[in-house]
């Protein structure tokens, strides 16, 4: 990037001569510090490269220890496990504690912050997120104050601030697009889940109108001084190149306006819509008025529009390979059933195979039920039907490469439960519930599966926290370990299962799975679920199964449980939640008080938005 050069219809100038006018810095690149700017530009391109391949180092070495841990002990008992329960470097577990899994201030992070059930504000960074925004932003307001004041004219330090925010402006737009992406390849390259990805979007997209803004008002500023409002009207109006920059700043200035946490919670799928065209106006814009005036920054916009447009054609390429099939199976369907506690639990038919790792989840639409919203649900059960019946085998002795032809071919049903809240939820349960029965059939197309970074299976001791539709992001986790145990292929010799549900008749969500789970040879020996019902209507109804499935009255105490999990702790520990934010932040403060006892993880898995 530091070889752009300048166009050769505009000279950028120091502005030392005292007697310059005014008019010149409000155009071209007069005033302006292009070699600084290349500079700060490559600063900020190595930061994030350097970030990325920290990250990374960081992921490998993990992989690495998970590994050496997954094969040292899948072939051990779970008292021969001991050497993995203890930490061996105390700065890991104290980094672990302060900041990695820490909040950023005593507990609040993923609980949403509510003036009342209207107005919602959303939740807050974790402590290392914070470190690295705070790191972020004051580069880039270092970056727009490294201006040359010794300059004697004023106006030619405003317009060395205007090429500045607007340098650094479209240089962000590139982590702006690629953050924003759900087929980003850095997210399973670094592991980071795809609502990081979109916390820093937010962020990158707030320091990106900040600058947008201040670039237009340096200019604006110097326009008025020198011919007046009528002069900067008219250059709006009449200029490509100040018309179509205006219609950038203003399509980012809404997008601003309309992604404040009241606005965007309370329109969330109206919010989408409305912010892809803006998005597209904005880039558009951009391009325009840098293709005008020849800037130098052209072809970086110019990889934005590349980056933006690749990112749709990924997923409309990933929509049609997954849901159509032309071998005579057609389209996906879904099944959709209204369950108790209005929740519905959504089965996709896939017409073909499709192969999804536990704690994955994946986007779905529905064309019966506001077709344009797509929204994220964690994947509950997988199965794989054959599509014909399968013939007996030929000979009496074949190889595993006869087996592996004469397979059946099979397609996939992915189910999900979806508690209905608002919009698209509370349509598709009230659709089923007006049904006889309770369910409807629709074409659906489903579109995924994301996620499914984190193995499980090099813990000896697994802890998963679930709260209400929660449960579904648990259940493919306990089930893989389960076969896996049976297998000799984990390391995992204990499971405990804690599902915090509102009232018994939740249960029926994923009884049948359950029921599945439960009959899984050897279960017994390596699961234990606990089930809390917050509000029973009778205390009749709880009652525990067997000594490996009980059920209490009220919420559980998550220390407690965690505290004691540790006591009995089998080789290294995993701690996972999915759930409201509210039992998150308990599980994360829980974990965190018990660092320095053991080895102990955490993953939280969540749809911040």
């Amino acid at each position: 990037m530091a070889s752009l050069t300048l166009p050769t219809n505009a000279t950028a100038t120091d502005g030392t001569n005292s007697s310059s006018t005014i008019a010149p810095y409000a155009t071209k690149l007069n005033g302006v510090n292009q070699p600084m700017n290349m500079v700060f530009m490559d600063v900020l391109w190595w930061s994030l490269g350097v970030l990325a391949m920290l990250i990374l180092a960081m992921r490998l070495l993990q992989r690495g220890i998970a590994h050496f841990r997954h094969v040292g002990a899948m072939t051990l008992s779970g008292e021969a496990q001991v050497y993995w329960t203890k930490n061996r470097y105390s700065a890991w577990w104290k980094f672990k504690k302060h900041v990695l899994y820490a909040p950023l201030g005593t507990k609040r992070h993923n609980r949403e912050i509510r003036l009342s059930s209207a107005l919602n504000y959303g939740t807050i960074p974790s402590r290392f997120h914070s470190i690295l925004l705070a790191i972020y932003i004051l580069a880039n307001i270092a970056f727009l104050a490294a201006l040359d004041y010794t300059r004697p004219n004023a106006y030619s330090v405003t317009a060395e601030l205007r090429g500045r925010s607007g340098v650094l402006a479209i240089i962000n737009m590139v982590a702006l697009v690629i953050f924003a992406g759900r087929n980003n390849p850095l997210i399973t390259i670094l592991q980071i889940s795809f609502d990081t990805y979109n916390l820093m979007h937010r962020w990158v997209g707030r320091v990106v109108v900040v600058e947008v803004i201040i670039h237009t008002a340096a200019w604006a500023a110097v326009k008025h001084a020198a011919t007046g409002w009528p002069g900067v009207w008219e250059m709006m109006g009449n200029d490509p190149f100040i018309g179509w920059g205006t219609v950038g700043m203003v399509s980012m200035s809404l997008i601003l306006i309309l992604s404040l946490s009241p606005i965007r919670h309370a329109f969330y799928e109206t919010f989408l819509n409305v912010h892809i065209i803006l998005a597209f106006l904005a880039i558009l814009g951009t391009w325009i008025h840098c293709e005008v005036a020849h800037l130098p920054q052209l072809p970086i916009i110019k990889a934005v529009v590349v980056l933006w447009i690749l990112d749709r054609v990924a997923r409309l390429a990933r929509l049609a390979y997954l849901n159509y099939s032309h071998k005579g199976k057609g389209w996906t369907q879904a099944t959709v059933e209204a369950m108790p506690g209005e929740a519905s639990r959504v089965t996709m038919h896939l017409p073909k195979h499709l192969n999804v790792k536990p704690g994955s989840h994946a986007n779905l639409r529905f064309a019966g039920v506001n077709p344009w919203d797509s929204h994220p649900f964690s994947i509950a059960w997988v199965e794989h039907k054959p599509v014909h019946k399968g013939s007996l085998p030929s000979v009496e002795k074949e190889t595993a490469l006869d087996k592996q032809l004469r397979e059946p071919e099979t397609t996939t049903d992915v189910s999900f439960v979806i508690h209905s809240q608002s919009g698209m939820t509370k349509k598709l349960y009230d659709k089923a519930a007006l049904c006889k029965p309770r369910s409807f059939t629709t074409r659906a197309f489903f579109e995924g599966p994301y996620g499914g970074h984190h193995s499980l299976d090099s813990y000896g001791h697994v802890v998963l926290f679930a709260g209400s539709s929660g449960i579904t992001h648990q259940i493919p986790f306990v089930k893989h370990l389960i076969q896996g145990f049976n297998d000799g292929s984990v390391a995992t010799r204990k499971i405990t299962l804690v599902w915090v549900i509102r009232d018994s008749e939740h249960l029926e969500w994923v009884r049948e799975w359950m029921d599945l789970i439960l009959m899984m040879p050897r279960r017994r020996e390596i699961l234990n679920v606990k089930l809390f019902v917050t509000r029973p209507k009778s205390t009749k109804d709880i009652v525990s199964p067997s000594s490996t499935v009980q059920m209490f009255p009220g919420r559980p105490k998550i220390g407690l449980i965690l505290e004691n999990e540790v006591q009995h702790q089998t080789g290294a520990m995993c701690v996972t939640v999915c759930g409201p934010g509210g039992l998150a932040d308990n599980v994360r403060e829980a974990v965190r008080s018990v660092q320095d006892v053991k080895v102990v993880d955490f993953i939280e898995e969540s749809f911040t938005w």
